[in-house]
């Protein structure tokens, strides 16, 4: 796959749209949080505002990318994202960017970033033999990793030590990078036919939209996976609310600490990526899921049980995040895996697009229930109790088909 030059530039332009995402998923809360005093309340409102447009759009999303080039729709995210990000920037150098304009930017960019997730996606399954979707999704996860090891680090740098303008427009310029790497892609990309399609006439949207959710819901695994990706999604959300309230508030943390707090999981997503590529091919794929889940979420019980902002607290958090960040990677590339394994072309968007629908789509709640948490409970029994509801998620996959699938994806 690395001597196709059509997969080199995906690869770069994925890993620079994953680098602008992640860097502007720290710099907007913490710019919320440290120069705007934003309240739990408040924090958790902009988080959900940004997360709304996967429960709004996903299913629309998954019906589009299924009926246009994957390419098409992340260039045109890509340019829509930094044109946003800019926008944002220059407001902030002019000092108008308050909490209005942030809910603006978040969803906005929430909106661009569901299309082109999915995109990405459905293009690889396009692009690659069946054979080569766990070396292709492994390679492309691989690519997230180094955005979440950079991404963090760099937003709450810029954040602390100049000004959240300048994180902001680094986003910005990560996205103008993939936008500009996913144009040089020369391979023409047929449009599987949509199942279910006559090829002289169209279904209404609503119709395959329709067929989507009947064919991940008649599909026990897939069922399975949305199921437990729900779980994860929404306790991982309220979680992350109470976090990053919990890291600079509790814990007395400066920006560029609580940065490279969470570019920690970078390092240990990149670990997981090439785990991924190699466990469920020698213990089983079921077995994989569940112990991986258990490890990586568990260990955000952690936690609530740090005090102070010595060394040693650092040094505690960075390791937390690195095995949250290896195990819950291991699980993504697995169960990406299976779906595409399971997934016909001409439904790949669709299948895509619903899971990303039930499992990110209560995410919103689960930051209002952080803020909430956090409000009513304080910050450390708040955290403590979202990151016990993470635990929902093994225990869902340990109750579903997706505990008996074995070495090999024949399903």
């Amino acid at each position: 796959m690395w001597r196709d030059a059509d997969f080199r530039r995906l690869w770069v332009g994925q890993t620079a749209s994953q680098l602008g995402e992640h860097t502007t998923l720290v710099v907007l809360p913490l710019f919320a949080v440290l120069t705007l005093d934003a309240g739990a309340g408040q924090l958790g409102v902009l988080r959900a505002v940004g997360q709304a447009p996967v429960l709004l759009l996903s299913l629309l999303a998954g019906a589009w990318v299924d009926r246009w080039r994957a390419r098409t729709v992340m260039v045109l995210t890509d340019a829509g994202r930094a044109v946003a990000l800019g926008a944002a920037a220059v407001a902030g150098l002019l000092g108008l960017l308050g909490l209005p304009a942030l809910f603006v930017v978040a969803f906005t960019v929430g909106a661009l970033s569901v299309l082109f997730d999915v995109a990405y996606q459905a293009s690889l399954v396009r692009m690659v033999r069946r054979d080569q979707l766990v070396q292709g999704n492994s390679a492309l996860e691989g690519s997230r990793s180094a955005a979440q090891i950079g991404g963090p680090a760099l937003g709450g740098a810029l954040v602390s030590l100049l000004s959240a303008p300048v994180a902001t427009a680094s986003g910005a310029l990560f996205f103008a990078v993939s936008f500009l790497s996913l144009r040089r892609i020369r391979r023409h990309e047929a449009v599987p036919p949509v199942r279910g399609e006559q090829p002289e006439r169209a279904p209404r949207i609503r119709h395959r939209i329709h067929e989507g959710l009947r064919f991940v819901a008649g599909n026990p695994w897939l069922r399975a996976v949305c199921l437990a990706s729900a779980a994860f999604q929404f306790s991982l959300a309220a979680t992350m609310t109470v976090y990053l309230l919990f890291l600079p508030r509790e814990l007395q943390l400066p920006g560029a600490t609580v940065g490279l707090a969470l570019a920690a999981t970078g390092p240990g997503a990149l670990l997981g990526s090439v785990l991924a590529a190699r466990l469920p091919g020698r213990f089983g794929h079921g077995a994989v899921l569940v112990s991986a889940a258990v490890l990586g979420n568990g260990a955000l019980l952690c936690v609530p049980a740090l005090h102070g902002s010595s060394t040693a607290t650092v040094l505690a958090l960075l390791a937390v995040n690195f095995v949250f960040g290896a195990f819950s990677q291991l699980v993504n590339v697995t169960v990406m895996s299976v779906r595409q394994a399971v997934t016909p072309d001409g439904m790949q968007g669709r299948a895509a697009a619903t899971i990303t629908f039930v499992g990110m789509g209560l995410t919103p709640l689960g930051s209002l229930l952080g803020g909430l948490l956090a409000q009513e409970w304080g910050l450390r029994a708040g955290l403590l109790a979202a990151a016990a509801g993470m635990m929902l998620s093994p225990a869902v996959m340990a109750a579903s088909p997706l505990v008996r699938l074995g070495r090999r994806l024949t399903l």
